[in-house]
């Protein structure tokens, strides 16, 4: 009896995903658990386990369609996993007992399916190096890596055509021999360009700036970099520098912490501190909850985890969900001055930018930004905060004893 895959619930105000990859094709044996194929939402990607082992029947959504909750996007046939027999084969051929265990006896990480998928490779052809027989994303790349070090084979096997067509840019040739490629945007980047919209339409947008001298900063992460590492095996960043310096600000400044709900202002008494961070399909913002009870080592460990996830598409949908404001660093790209636009329904954000020595007396000088929701948070209180910050910032042997 066919067994169907439905798009599962990702989340209370998620009606509509977009299929992603399929990572089985027709006729794929799979087991229960496996990925089978990624479901793409506004905010995180999702993956969709098969309920069952057996085998898959037909796939009704194809990549790039969209799909709700609920909808059926394929089939599979549950029954028994066909195992390949060409290990226990070979092994038997050479003299040594065959007792490899069945293919489908590994354990097959997400991470690491989605790293075979991309590079078109089956799970029998790595070698897993994790506890139990776990294959990691990190024995995927290291197999690739391997690989591409050795001298090419003489004739390639060609591949296999994919049971799956994925959606093709089409590709439109004009004179001239000038191309253009049309693509679906990705439901990420679509609810990007929504929220900037909104941002731009809901609130009444201004921005004001400072400048910061980084030289404490700088020093006293050069006098505790090697200790903290050792410590904490993590590196002493600027980024939490930032955010406890935000808490503490947010604290004297708590309409910069609030929301605009209809005729009502919300005031928290919480701090949940968004840090943007560029992620494997566009900059995205985890947020960290309770900011106020970290200390530096725990914000730092804390972004360097919402990050890889980022990387990985793997984040869940609660990571993103909420915040009171937040920080977004465009310095790392080399961004010396920017205007961040607004993460609604919050009413704040700072933006941080490169670092550049300039001749004050030769300091290394950063420019901050704050953009904030002009409704409820006057110029006034904007300018003081930011000043706050930079007091803070240029003190920072503050933060390390209030903080």
């Amino acid at each position: 009896m066919p067994v169907e895959l439905k798009v599962p619930s990702v989340g209370e105000s998620i009606t509509q995903v977009e299929v992603g990859d399929w990572l089985k094709s027709v006729g794929d044996s799979v087991s229960r658990d496996d990925i089978v194929v990624m479901l793409e939402t506004d905010k995180v990607t999702v993956e969709l386990p098969a309920p069952v082992s057996g085998t898959i029947s037909k796939i009704l959504v194809q990549k790039g369609s969209s799909a709700n909750v609920g909808d059926v996007v394929g089939y599979m046939e549950e029954g028994a996993v066909a195992q390949k027999a060409a290990p226990a084969a070979a092994a038997s051929a050479a003299g040594s007992p065959a007792t490899l265990p069945p293919a489908s006896a590994q354990r097959v990480m997400p991470a690491a399916q989605r790293a075979l998928h991309a590079a078109g490779l089956e799970a029998s052809d790595v070698a897993a190096s994790g506890p139990g027989g776990r294959m990691l994303k990190e024995d995927v790349q290291r197999h690739v890596e391997g690989r591409a070090q050795k001298p090419a084979a003489p004739a390639a096997r060609p591949a296999a055509p994919p049971a799956v067509s994925p959606a093709a840019p089409l590709a439109v040739r004009s004179s001239g021999d000038r191309q253009e490629e049309v693509v679906p945007m990705t439901s990420l980047r679509r609810r990007i360009a929504e929220r900037l919209v909104e941002a731009q339409q809901t609130a009444a947008l201004l921005t004001t700036f400072n400048e910061v001298d980084m030289t404490g900063v700088k020093e006293l992460r050069e006098e505790y970099q090697d200790a903290f590492v050792k410590k904490y095996s993590i590196k002493l960043g600027f980024m939490s520098f930032f955010v406890k310096a935000a808490v503490d600000a947010l604290k004297q400044f708590p309409s910069v912490n609030a929301e605009v709900r209809g005729n009502d202002i919300v005031y928290r008494n919480y701090f949940d501190i968004g840090v943007a961070v560029g992620g494997g399909k566009g900059l995205v913002v985890p947020v960290l909850r309770n900011a106020e009870r970290m200390g530096f080592a725990e914000v730092e460990l804390a972004i360097a985890a919402l990050a890889g996830r980022a990387k990985d598409n793997s984040l869940k949908l609660e990571e993103l969900q909420g915040g009171t404001f937040t920080i977004t660093n465009g310095g790392i790209y080399g961004s010396m001055m920017s205007t961040p636009l607004l993460n609604p329904p919050q009413t704040g954000i700072l933006g941080m930018h490169n670092i550049v020595k300039r001749a004050v007396v030769i300091r290394p000088m950063m420019y901050l930004a704050l953009s904030y929701d002009h409704r409820l948070i006057d110029g006034r209180e904007a300018v003081q905060f930011l000043v706050r910050i930079k007091e803070l910032i240029e003190d920072p042997e503050r933060l390390l004893l209030e903080g």
